[in-house]
């Protein structure tokens, strides 16, 4: 569980490993633990547009939770909770955030489908990407 919160917690690293992230700039460090850590995120999918928006953590628990709140073209909160069982480490990740943009929330009613379809690419390549990083074997995913 370790090695995946550390990969996980460190950001910055995110676009060498997890495919549609293009950049994590982080714009302050927050307190010794983390909380208050604020990071500016692109990221880019299948779809011909970039997403941005900037994320400021709310809530950490090493190696068990780390939460933040979204602001920007999504806005909302995400959550990363870390289980263990038996040497295996599960992942779970909610991502409960809204879009900000006029044209997107115009568009959702009938585009949903090709949203969540492109939130599943992002977020697939994301498992796969941590896995080969930590040198181990992606379960399943969904």
């Amino acid at each position: 569980r370790e090695r995946v919160w550390e990969a996980i917690y460190d950001q910055e690293r995110w676009p060498e490993w997890w495919r549609g992230v293009e950049e994590v700039e982080e714009r302050d460090g927050g307190d010794g633990g983390g909380v208050g850590a604020v990071a500016r995120m692109v990221w880019k999918s299948l779809l011909p547009y970039r997403v941005e928006f900037e994320i400021t953590t709310t809530q950490v628990e090493r190696q068990h939770l780390l939460q933040a709140d979204a602001v920007g073209e999504l806005a909302g909160i995400g959550r990363w909770r870390l289980f263990e069982q038996a040497g295996v480490t599960a992942v779970l990740y909610e991502w409960n955030v809204a879009t900000t943009k006029p044209w997107m929330n115009l568009l959702a009613p009938v585009a949903r489908p090709v949203f969540e379809w492109n939130h599943d690419w992002v977020m697939a390549h994301g498992g796969t990407g941590i896995a080969e990083l930590l040198g181990c074997r992606l379960l399943a995913s969904g």
